[in-house]
């Protein structure tokens, strides 16, 4: 966007200033000259130099940006806190044979950090017990109860991941009865640490920063970094007469985990991801390659794969089945049970996905009731209902916030009174540090989370306080992220500029996601030649530019709202739309596809 010198005023791409979405078409910012350089110095065509740049990337950067490399971008472990102590006791236990129990959480964060510690025992001699807390009857992270059931089982020392930075009194049991813990997590910190041997979590109040983007997974990598330092520091390897493990091999693991945990694909997570997917695409790990096989991934993967199509079957077990199925499929080397595991979790996501579709229908129809055909959507949406199931609420959460672009919680009630709820927010608007202070109001029973994302539990008795507290203390922020709700475009795109060759240009980017988005472009004057309802809810239409050329479209989830609507009734007519493409693998035919995230009718 740039302002007009003749009118002083801004200029919106295709003159879109609020497109059915109500949001301003906006193209990054870039400086041609910058554009110009990084073209001729990383020898790419402009286009991919015009993205580059439009993700603030200076010339200088340009390469390791292009290039990333865990050699450049990987932290030497030692700079956390607590990090040496943690790799010490590990090394201790390793060593001297004790038991060790990690204890995940149930998504898809937690189960790639629990496999990723079982597949390093694994490989120095040595083994642990995986313990993932059943979501409905024991909730989020670690619990008393568990806890020492595990010391009574003869555990020694317990590692949590993905959890455990605000279990303070489930630790301190711990701690009273005997049992060492070491704490890997990635969720905000209070100034008060938990009973713990060590904590290690980027972002505690103490780290100097820089890593706080890092999930479970790329935490859980670091310590095995340092653990393994620390064991060969022992002369372990030598010891045992077996080679040291090849880290990168698990690489997979951790890229899956970071993508779908939707943390920022920047620094050294891009680093991660980007080769933690060559690695996956090597199928090595027999879960991995199972789930790809259900799911009819017969392509290389990236972040799209991972995150929506093997991602959401190894959730599915923490959503509506055995919650331990993702980890354990994900550590298994048996051939025979990663297919029954795979089907078995391909089956619980097709389970999940009609409780999300019940669950997500009554949510809407709460919040429609609530605020009226006219009404003002509150700057905080919290809906809730009886018995609405905890696996799935995280999901619908995100849906609303979509689709009303405001944070929402989305809560389920049990018969005691006692709601569960998952919360998602919108860019500028912190939601986990707001639900720490609702939780140290003691509005709460237990909350906690980051910035995107949060989870609590609460009574039903001060669902109104909670309601009231998070919309003073949020709508400022929600104001002013909402003052500048605009779609950033990387331009505008002809028609015939549609193939698979760009998008495979364009893939140099990559990997996308969080913090890098897949590049978005505007398709001007596209006439709807033919638009129709597919799937679950999905519009997937036919458009052709005013150079004849085709292309064809899909815009998912949204046949019943604006969006959808719009192309609906518009066969025949033109309008604008913006979104990102893909390659579409079909019947042997290789074609680009645009997948339409906004639109808008034309001047």
């Amino acid at each position: 966007m740039r302002q007009n010198a003749a009118t002083g005023q801004e200029d919106f791409l295709l003159g879109v200033e609020k497109s059915v979405t109500g949001r301003a078409w906006k193209t990054r910012p870039v400086e041609f000259r910058v554009v110009q350089a990084i073209a001729q110095a990383q020898g790419v065509p402009e286009i991919v130099a015009r993205v580059v740049a439009g993700r603030g990337i200076g010339i200088e950067e340009a390469e390791a940006f292009l290039n990333p490399t865990l050699r450049a971008a990987l932290p030497d472990p030692s700079l956390f806190q607590d990090m040496d102590k943690a790799c010490a006791r590990l090394a201790d236990a390793v060593i001297k044979n004790e038991k060790i129990a990690v204890f995940g959480d149930y998504d898809v964060d937690g189960a790639t950090s629990s496999a990723l510690f079982k597949r390093f025992l694994r490989a120095v001699g040595r083994d642990c017990l995986i313990y993932i807390p059943d979501r409905l009857r024991e909730g989020y992270g670690p619990n008393s109860a568990a806890l020492l059931g595990l010391k009574e089982q003869g555990v020694d020392l317990v590692v949590t991941v993905d959890c455990g930075i605000v279990s303070f009194e489930p630790l301190q049991a711990a701690q009273e009865a005997g049992l060492e813990v070491i704490v890997v997590d990635h969720h905000q910190a209070e100034p008060h640490l938990p009973a713990a041997v060590a904590v290690v979590n980027p972002n505690r109040l103490d780290e100097p920063g820089g890593y706080g983007q890092l999930a479970a997974i790329g935490v859980s990598f670091l310590v095995i970094v340092g653990l393994n330092r620390e064991l060969r520091r022992r002369n372990w390897y030598a010891q045992q007469g077996f080679p040291e493990p090849d880290l990168m091999q698990w690489l997979d693991l951790v890229a899956l985990g970071t993508i779908c945990d939707v943390v920022p694909l920047t620094g050294v997570n891009r680093a991660l991801v980007a080769q933690g997917l060559k690695v996956m695409a090597r199928r090595d790990n027999p879960g991995l390659r199972a789930l790809a096989d259900v799911a009819g991934l017969r392509e290389t993967p990236g972040t799209y794969h991972a995150g929506f199509l093997i991602g959401p079957r190894v959730n599915a077990g923490g959503r509506v089945g055995r919650c331990d199925a993702g980890s354990r499929i994900l550590s298994t080397d048996d051939e025979e049970e990663a297919r029954q595991l795979a089907d078995e979790l391909h089956h619980y996501n097709m389970e999940r996905q009609a409780i999300e579709q019940a669950v997500l229908e009554q949510a809407q129809n709460q919040i429609a009731a609530r605020i009226g055909p006219a009404g003002e959507v509150p700057p905080v949406i919290i809906t809730h209902g009886q018995g609405w199931h905890p696996g799935v609420i995280g999901i619908v959460a995100g849906r609303l916030k979509e689709f009303y672009q405001r944070p929402t919680f989305v809560i389920g009630l049990d018969d005691e009174g006692i709601g569960k709820g998952s919360g998602r927010s919108i860019p500028g608007v912190d939601l986990g540090a707001a639900v720490t202070a609702a939780r140290q109001q003691g509005i709460l029973i237990n909350g906690g989370g980051h910035a995107m994302a949060a989870g609590l539990t609460v009574a039903s008795t001060r669902l109104k306080e909670l309601e009231t507290f998070l919309a003073s203390r949020l709508a400022a922020h929600v104001t002013e992220a909402l003052s500048g709700l605009s779609l950033k475009l990387d331009g505008a795109l002809a028609a015939e500029a549609v193939k698979p060759e760009l998008v495979e240009l364009l893939q140099q980017v990559g990997p996308y996601g969080q913090g890098n988005p897949q590049p978005r472009f505007a398709l001007a004057q596209m006439k709807v030649s033919f638009a129709t309802v597919v799937g679950q809810n999905h519009v997937k239409c036919a458009l052709q530019g005013p150079d004849g050329a085709t292309v064809k479209a899909i815009a998912f989830r949204c046949a019943d709202q604006p969006l959808g609507q719009l192309i609906l009734n518009k066969v025949g007519q033109r309008i604008h739309v913006a979104g990102t493409l893909k390659i579409s693998h079909w019947n042997g035919q290789v074609s680009a596809e645009l997948f339409i995230e906004d639109a808008a009718e034309t001047l």
